[in-house]
């Protein structure tokens, strides 16, 4: 008797299961990854640090930070090794800021070419990164949908919501014969009722035509 997982839990398993298969067939680099966020948004930042930098840079030269009392009374008559520590200071700050929106921009254009709502997720992991930190951005890194990939039988790009091919009709969702849960095509065997897949493909497979002798 096959035993049948229901229920909410059971449908998230099998979901995050296949989205685990299906991204195996990825391969992501860091600086590859990075290059898909928007060119505007790095050079945007680049040039607030510099100008934050900058205006701190005249600010403290002129003599403004100290009294104000931003540093101590011995960096007072210490003008350079001021400027230094308020640049670090900015610098520290900028990197952090310079990452969440970093972060944004990746999962807003990364969710677009999977197909899903860039919106909502980007607003999701803003929402969630002032409390939480990266709990968002994980979370969005677990759940999101594979990338688009070659169709198995003609190599056509097909979405990770297809379930034929477009070109060729291939299945894209396989399920096991005698449960009917949905399978992967790396499965050899059924992870559900454990039926040999390999005996369904070797039944599937087109055969060559027997002429008959005269």
């Amino acid at each position: 008797m096959v035993e049948k997982v229901d229920g909410v839990s059971g449908v998230w398993n099998e979901r995050m299961r296949l989205i685990r298969l299906r991204r195996k067939k990825e391969r992501p680099r860091f600086w590859k990854e990075m290059a898909i966020v928007p060119k505007w948004l790095v050079w945007s930042l680049v040039t607030l640090f510099l100008l934050a930098q900058a205006i701190a840079l005249l600010v403290n030269l002129s003599g403004a930070a100290n009294n104000g009392k931003l540093f101590p009374d011995e960096l007072a008559d210490h003008p350079v090794v001021a400027s230094l520590a308020l640049a670090g200071i900015i610098t520290g700050v900028s990197l952090i800021i310079s990452a969440i929106f970093l972060m944004l921009g990746y999962v807003y254009r990364d969710a677009k070419r999977r197909d899903m709502n860039p919106v909502l997720w980007t607003l999701l992991v803003a929402v969630l990164t002032p409390s939480s930190v990266l709990i968002g951005f994980v979370i969005y890194l677990l759940v999101r949908d594979p990338l688009p990939y070659p169709c198995p039988r003609c190599a056509t790009p097909v979405g990770p919501r297809f379930n034929f091919c477009s070109n060729c009709k291939c299945d894209l969702r396989p399920s096991c014969p005698t449960c009917k849960r949905e399978i992967v095509e790396t499965d050899k065997f059924c992870p559900f009722c454990g039926q040999d897949l390999s005996a369904k493909a070797a039944l599937e497979t087109p055969h060559a035509p027997i002429e008959n002798s005269q």
